[in-house]
């Protein structure tokens, strides 16, 4: 084979790039309005309709999670923080899918969590030759960095997901 070129790091920057590039997008649409997004405005609306308080912090760590950690994951740039925010972010959107089922044409949580464990999986891995966490001498992707990164985003998406649960089940009826 080649002499210079490694599939395995050519497979994770297209893995990481396409991946990124799509969550980059939709938190694009999040907190800019792009792409035909509602801006943070819109999101903050919607995050409220679906039970999610303080609804405007729910939009803005949606936003961030997915815009922030598609750049990152583009990149290859801290690699497991950028992972693990962007499946902390699809595990709310598969909350507010699943009540739908699984598959995504009839509005449920298939593509949320595909997005949610390809980015965990980019973040467990590691990025790559082909990254900037690389060419920095893996200064932002130490083994400590992947777990605390992915215990701190489990417990925060445990905690909201938790918390719009218990908002969402109705009050008992008085007599």
């Amino acid at each position: 084979m080649g002499c210079c070129v490694n599939r395995h790091d050519l497979g994770l920057l297209v893995l990481r790039a396409g991946t990124g590039a799509v969550l980059a997008a939709h938190g694009a649409q999040k907190l800019l309005g792009w792409f035909g997004g509602g801006g943070i405005e819109g999101t903050t609306a919607a995050m409220e309709a679906m039970g999610f308080h303080p609804p405007k912090h729910s939009a803005l760590a949606a936003g961030l999670g997915e815009a922030g950690g598609g750049v990152l994951l583009a990149l290859g740039l801290a690699t497991p923080a950028a992972g693990a925010a962007a499946a902390g972010a699809m595990a709310g959107a598969v909350a507010v899918h699943a009540p739908a089922g699984f598959f995504a044409q009839g509005g449920g949580y298939e593509y949320p969590a595909f997005l949610g464990f390809a980015a965990a999986a980019i973040g467990l891995t590691g990025p790559g030759r082909y990254s900037v966490d690389h060419a920095t001498g893996h200064a932002f992707n130490q083994p400590w960095m992947v777990a605390l990164a992915f215990a701190g985003s489990a417990a925060a998406a445990a905690a909201v997901v938790g918390r719009r649960a218990r908002a969402q089940v109705p009050e008992p009826e008085e007599f």
